[in-house]
């Protein structure tokens, strides 16, 4: 996931050097964190099914942990830029600002950040699910 966000970063002349590195840390730290939980999830829904569904669910539950991990990571940088504006910690307001920063956070790596997956991380996504199909025979 890393190195799909590197390319995609780099083909677009994003930003400077240390931005790139770090978004493309952040994809890569995300993968790296999603990829355990994602396959044992997909081991818990494909136990004793056809390699279809062992297929599928590798694919849905790596997907999904994957886009989990990067955004929260990103949702917890994003968080830290923004401490700084808000309230005392542990207070009503500050759990509010919390709770609408990291939401609004995830919905923004939602929308901008999922462009970074294509086509290089979606690619290592089919391949680990087949991977994973075919152990499961």
């Amino acid at each position: 996931m890393g190195a799909s966000a590197l390319v995609n970063l780099l083909l677009d002349n994003w930003v400077t050097p240390a931005n790139i590195r770090f978004v493309s840390f952040l994809y890569a730290a995300g993968g790296a964190l999603a990829f355990p939980v994602g396959l044992f999830l997909a081991r818990l829904v494909s136990l004793g099914r056809h390699w279809q569904v062992a297929l599928a669910a590798a694919f849905v539950c790596l997907l999904a942990t994957t886009i989990g991990f990067t955004g929260g990571l990103f949702a917890l940088q994003y968080r830290s830029y923004y401490a700084q504006w808000h309230e005392p910690a542990l207070t009503i307001g500050w759990s509010i600002q919390f709770v609408h920063t990291m939401a609004t956070a995830f919905y923004q790596f939602i929308v901008l950040g999922i462009r970074l997956y294509f086509p290089l991380g979606f690619i290592a996504l089919a391949l680990a699910s087949i991977w994973f199909a075919r152990q499961q025979r």
